[in-house]
């Protein structure tokens, strides 16, 4: 069973994942993406599947030509676990050196 993650790890979020927002009514983080035109977009999105899939841990996300967002939440934990933690920490590095536009 994935457990929750406890309130000192909820405090610390805003400081270990600063570009990552608390989704208002759910337990759970989303970041927002802006590319330079949709290939850009698409081609993040296979990167970040590849990063989900090897962690076993898949997010919600959506696209609309440019713009992706990425919502994380473990169904398994009813809330944010330390699993969504380290795709998001993933996801981060992934952008380190080809950062998305705004």
């Amino acid at each position: 069973m994935v457990e929750k993650l406890d309130e000192a790890a909820r405090a610390a979020l805003p400081g270990t994942l600063p570009e990552w927002d608390m989704v208002e009514g759910r337990d759970a983080i989303r970041r927002r993406f802006r590319f330079r035109d949709f290939s850009e977009a698409w081609g993040f999105m296979a990167r970040v599947a590849l990063l989900a899939e090897a962690q076993d841990h898949h997010p919600e996300w959506s696209n609309v030509w440019n713009k992706v967002e990425i919502v994380l939440t473990t169904h398994d934990a009813d809330g944010l676990s330390e699993r969504d933690l380290r795709l998001a920490r993933s996801i981060d590095e992934l952008l380190q050196g080809a950062a998305p536009q705004g």
